[in-house]
């Protein structure tokens, strides 16, 4: 069944989130009290060079307080087209430009919560320019060999939602 929304109240907002208190109507005629986030979209890209390795970035999430691999992904700035924003996230996050980028996957890593929705593109080739603009994006920026990637999953060091949609995408298509 569809649930249906009949109003959305605002609990919270700034730069970043919109917290709100829904009522949704579920089976049966019943309403639910349901709590939502609304974000900004975001793209961002998995780069592959012509050793079959992916640039990562190692990186500390403090609300979960764990470790682990992502590839560079960031907010589409408004009135930014998504692949310009993957392209500047790449550059921004890890000092590499990324080649051509053409459309990988779309995910919505958690719709239970949020509205959040994540264009990834793929680019087969990079350039570096220097380094990263931000220091605190992550500890370490390298080139893991595609084939690496289910052990780092098994071992739980690539745990983030968009990350590990769009890298096992990418093994799944070859």
């Amino acid at each position: 069944m569809r649930w249906r929304v009949h109003s959305e109240t605002e609990l919270y907002r700034d730069e970043w989130l919109d917290i709100r208190l829904a009522d949704v109507e579920i089976s049966g005629g019943r309403h639910l009290q349901h709590r939502l986030i609304r974000t900004q979209p975001g793209a961002g890209a998995v780069v592959v060079d012509d050793r079959q390795r992916v640039l990562l970035m190692w990186r500390h999430r403090f609300i979960t307080d764990a470790w682990g691999w992502e590839i560079p992904i960031g907010g589409i700035n408004p009135g930014e087209d998504p692949v310009a924003a993957a392209a500047r996230e790449v550059e921004e996050e890890t000092g590499w430009r990324p080649g051509p980028l053409r459309p990988l996957v779309v995910t919505h890593p958690t719709p239970g919560i949020s509205d959040s929705q994540h264009t990834i593109f793929r680019a087969d080739t990079a350039t570096y320019v220097g380094p990263p603009q931000e220091d605190w994006e992550s500890e370490r920026i390298e080139w893991v060999p595609l084939s690496e990637i289910r052990e780092l999953v098994d071992k739980q060091d690539i745990v983030s939602g968009t990350t590990l949609a769009a890298l096992l995408y990418v093994l799944a298509s070859g």
